[in-house]
């Protein structure tokens, strides 16, 4: 399991969290809202192992391991993947290419690009001329090839539009072995699993996700806090009724 214990972290010399305890247990998925700039981002680059995110205080454990200050490559090969809101263009590496990188054992990457309506994609570079869509389906073939047991998601609804939603929420129910409950115009999921292992955390900003993705727990991660948790939905309907700063005045 992920077990995060008084995190603080910095950047340039700014703090932007604080005293985070965070808890994901196999099979368990996470959703986490926050407005922007409230630290989201950064922490999901901070369980990843981005070195510019300095660790001030407390302590990352992932499978019983101390991973607090752990290069991003050792954290990728224990078991952690994460599928980015922004990655770069990368000019001169072919798509296929990029999965064989990924791939923890022998792929087929035809058949896993297919799944995602993605196969006349593989031979071009990496996110070159991609549209949001596009890059979201790139980013989740990357991550299907991984096969990590710790994913994590930063706004996978941004930039996809209503057609590409279902097949991206569907994917993203299916790599965390869960059901998801609107397959939309993608077929749903049917494959069943006798214990699922798999560990998600999740940014949103639409709460579409939860539309897809059947999630364990919601927080809110506010001004560098966590300030609340509680079920993502009803935590997503208190901040639309009254926005984040009303909403983390009481814990759900």
């Amino acid at each position: 399991m992920l077990i995060i214990e008084d995190l603080q972290v910095e950047l340039a010399g700014r703090m932007l969290l604080k005293d985070i305890d965070l808890e994901i247990r196999p099979g368990e998925t996470h959703v986490l809202f926050g407005p922007n700039g409230s630290g989201k981002t950064s922490l999901l680059m901070t369980i990843m192992g981005y070195p510019q995110y300095v660790v001030r205080k407390g302590k990352i454990t992932f499978k019983g391991t101390d991973i607090t200050h752990a290069p991003l490559n050792e954290r990728a090969a224990l078991g952690i993947g994460m599928s980015y809101q922004r990655p770069p263009t990368i000019n001169g590496l072919k798509t296929r290419q990029m999965i064989d990188i990924c791939a923890r054992r022998k792929v087929d990457a035809e058949e896993m690009a297919r799944s995602l309506n993605f196969e006349d994609f593989l031979d071009r570079d990496v996110n070159a001329g991609f549209s949001g869509g596009e890059i979201k389906r790139s980013e989740l073939l990357q991550l299907k090839a991984q096969d990590p047991d710790l994913m994590l998601f930063d706004e996978p609804e941004s930039g996809v539009d209503i057609e590409n939603m279902a097949l991206i929420g569907n994917t993203i129910a299916q790599v965390l072995q869960k059901e998801s409950p609107k397959a939309g115009n993608a077929k749903p999921v049917a494959r069943q699993w006798k214990e699922r292992t798999k560990m998600g955390l999740i940014i949103t900003h639409t709460g579409y996700i939860l539309d897809y993705v059947p999630a364990d727990k919601g927080q809110v991660l506010y001004n560098g806090v966590l300030a609340c948790a509680g079920n993502p939905r009803e935590i997503f309907q208190c901040i639309g009724r009254l926005g984040y700063e009303e909403c983390v005045k009481c814990t759900v």
